[in-house]
């Protein structure tokens, strides 16, 4: 074991001028083996410093810790590469600190371990060290900062890998990350100053450093995951049952330890881990992509992840939803109109195709898009040119376009409601979002921790502990909704819960009543949900009665899902395959 994975020799260039700013040697790029990340991903990140040490020519009134809040800034809120953030995060206070090597640890708080996430120029894939293990360890246990001058004469330095890589430790500065708690959740190792030794102004403006990297952290999906003390851990019980139980199967895989791919996305089940690989090869290119899943699983926010690792990342992402806007409105929203083109439009408006242009324009719920702008809609995709509603001049736009549904759109293109053509053209590259009921219990905790932390510190009340009996509750409801209806659920039970406990009580998870509105084979609900595969009053509507008309099979059928749905009218959508306002219009026929 080492505490700095992989060092190999760097090229020498010389002794270092006084009065240049030039370091001694030249930076080697910063990858990251935080898991699931691969290696092409590696080869596209641009991120790394030049080695010119352009960045200790900064005004001496910038804080660094400013800098490397600024320099994460741009990741904090979107779903890149969680390579990316932390890379730019270890870059920035190597450059700062003027050393050679960096490498960062995150700390496993309950199994007392920490492993490396990101290093300078790695030969090793990850080093994994126990708490007081090595000088990284150390830090971890100690929570203080270690300068060592002489690596070779302290005897907690490993000096294995040194003579594994040829590379020449002289000198070494290890530090704690911490949270706003003041737990620590990382450790930062810088390795062979730049001036020969870390001074004590070094570790000064290391730990103000360190201080900005924590605030980084805490602002990531990470976080959840690198605390001691889960609120999902089962609590010691002094109750004499609860101490000779035998230990719940779910509890293993509460702690699978810091595996995330994109900020800001939880999960890394395999059915996320093959979606995550689409959404990589995607990125890299402008093709069409076509999202397709559930409501509530999380589309948007997949959407978002082909766009921020594109080369487009630094251009507008611009979102239309299909089913927020009324049919006569859709096309001036996509295309703009020309002045005077209607009564009101007294001047010119450009719709999304050109707010657009050179990023990515999100077509959500394309299967509400009405048939009469489909055939438009397929020029752009093909042609990239477009006329403003009202106007004869051809405008080309410069946009990737990504779609996304929940309906099923081959059954859409056989029953005549979607163009074939449009379908192929806009599933260029398909990616199917798994149900959350299908992705499996260690993501499901996952999220439950990531949402109890968020929404904890969102509304100021920590939760310290989910009962082992709401646990269970989360892990065998189906949530329909999906991460929608699981993320409003912890909301709810943060705000509602009693001295930092989440209970069973707690979690707004009402029975649904699955029978409801279901029907025999061969008969139609009528409006009170009842089979109408019987006689006697207020007979319901039989299939194949010769006097019955579709829209009165269609409405009886419509009206009972809706109430079977509790009025809920955008869960009747779903689990009618159509958007709500399609719902609105054929509820507001007579």
């Amino acid at each position: 074991m080492t505490e700095h994975p992989g060092d190999a020799p760097s090229a020498r260039s010389g002794p270092r001028e006084e009065g240049l700013g030039r370091p001694p040697f030249p930076r080697p790029r910063a990858c990251a083996t935080l898991s699931l990340v691969s290696d092409s991903s590696k080869r596209r990140r641009s991120t790394a410093p030049s080695g010119s040490g352009s960045g200790r020519a900064r005004a001496k009134g910038d804080a660094a810790g400013d800098s490397v809040a600024l320099a994460a800034a741009p990741y904090l809120t979107r779903g890149v590469e969680l390579d990316a953030l932390l890379v730019t995060v270890v870059d920035s206070i190597v450059e700062h600190l003027d050393a050679e090597r960096g490498t960062l640890y995150l700390v496993d708080g309950r199994s007392r371990t920490l492993t490396s996430v990101v290093a300078h120029l790695p030969e090793l894939e990850r080093i994994r060290l126990d708490f007081g293990q090595g000088v990284a360890g150390t830090v971890a246990a100690q929570g203080q900062i270690i300068a060592v001058s002489d690596p070779g004469a302290d005897p907690r330095f490993d000096a294995s890998i040194d003579r594994q890589t040829g590379f020449s430790t002289r000198s070494m500065l290890a530090l704690p990350i911490r949270d706003s708690a003041g737990e620590v959740i990382g450790v930062l190792q810088l390795l062979n100053a730049g001036r020969g030794q870390f001074t004590l102004a070094d570790q000064a403006k290391a730990t103000t450093l360190a201080t900005s990297a924590g605030q980084v952290l805490q602002a990531t999906s990470l976080y959840a995951d690198l605390r001691a003390r889960s609120p999902l851990e089962r609590e010691a019980d002094p109750e004499p049952s609860e101490a000779v139980e035998e230990p719940d199967p779910s509890q293993s895989q509460i702690r699978p330890g810091p595996k995330y791919t994109f900020n800001q996305i939880v999960g890394e089940s395999r059915a996320m881990r093959q979606v995550y690989a689409i959404v990589r090869k995607a990125a890299g290119t402008d093709a069409t992509v076509l999202i397709t899943g559930e409501s509530g699983t999380g589309k948007e926010l997949i959407a978002r992840a082909v766009h921020v690792n594109s080369p487009r990342r630094e251009q507008a992402f611009v979102k239309v939803d299909c089913t927020t806007l009324p049919e006569a409105l859709i096309e001036n929203e996509l295309f703009g109109h020309e002045r005077g083109a209607f009564t009101g439009a007294h001047r010119t408006a450009p719709g999304k195709f050109e707010v657009a242009d050179g990023g990515t324009l999100f077509i959500d719920e394309i299967g509400e898009l009405p048939l009469t702008l489909q055939g438009k809609l397929l020029r752009v995709l093909q042609d990239r040119e477009f006329e403003r509603v009202g106007g004869t001049t051809t405008i080309r736009t410069d946009i990737r376009v990504i779609c996304a549904t929940h309906r099923d759109l081959p059954a859409m293109v056989d029953a005549g409601a979607f163009r074939e053509d449009l379908y192929y053209r806009v599933r260029v590259v398909p990616i199917e979002l798994p149900p959350l009921r299908d992705r499996g219990s260690a993501d499901r905790l996952r999220l439950i921790e990531h949402f109890v932390d968020r929404y904890g510190r969102r509304h100021g009340r920590p939760i310290h502990r989910v009962t082992k009996a709401a646990q269970a509750r989360l892990l065998e409801h189906d949530f329909p909704g999906n991460i929608r209806e699981l993320e409003n659920c912890i909301e709810s039970a943060v705000v509602l819960s009693d001295e930092g406990t989440i209970d069973v009580d707690d979690l707004p998870l009402a029975p649904r009543k699955a029978k409801r509105g279901r029907t025999q084979q061969g008969s139609v609900p009528t409006e009170t949900g009842q089979s109408s595969g019987h006689s006697g009053p207020n007979l319901g509507l039989q299939l194949g009665d010769p006097t019955l008309s579709l829209a009165a099979i269609e409405r009886a059928h419509i009206e009972a899902v809706v109430q079977a749905c509790e009025g809920n009218q955008s869960e009747a959508a779903r689990r009618l395959g159509i958007g709500r306002n399609t719902l609105a219009r054929k509820l507001g026929h007579s």
